[in-house]
């Protein structure tokens, strides 16, 4: 368990590459009460055979051939989805609505956040946390957090 101190109304960004949950602290930071304020869920994502050609592609170019590396249309996905989530937070900041918030979200998922956000909203990141709680109901993430 991470304990983080949560600071009062901070929100607590908790997504991985199909959901993210906004929380809001209710209560105060050595007795968070996080409260769901949001959910984000990315589109249904087919299998690859039915996005693209399961096959690498090629190509030649002047005598030369070269293979084309295979498209993660998952990974893509889940790029896109960050960067709808980072929109998100960013409108959540532009209301003035944001004073604080914790990240929590699997390596991956976090990197590409943090390509994604603002720099309005990097400076209001009070901590970041590598882990994948989205499967977890808000009582234990908050347990995981305090």
């Amino acid at each position: 368990m991470t304990t983080v101190k949560i600071p009062h109304h901070a929100r607590v960004l908790v997504a991985d590459g199909r959901k993210a949950l906004v929380l809001i602290n209710e209560g105060g930071p050595f007795n968070p009460n996080l409260t769901v304020e949001h959910v984000l869920e990315a589109p249904d994502n087919p299998p690859t055979g039915e996005q693209g050609s399961d096959e690498p592609g090629r190509t030649q170019t002047q005598g030369r051939r070269s293979a084309v590396g295979q498209t993660d249309w998952h990974a893509a996905a889940e790029a896109a989805f960050a960067s709808e989530v980072a929109e998100e937070i960013d409108r959540l900041r532009a209301r003035e609505d944001l004073k604080a918030l914790i990240i929590v979200a699997p390596p991956k998922t976090l990197a590409t956040l943090r390509e994604c956000f603002t720099d309005a909203v990097r400076k209001l990141i009070v901590a970041e946390i590598d882990k994948d709680l989205t499967k977890h109901p808000v009582g234990e993430i908050q347990r995981h957090l305090s």
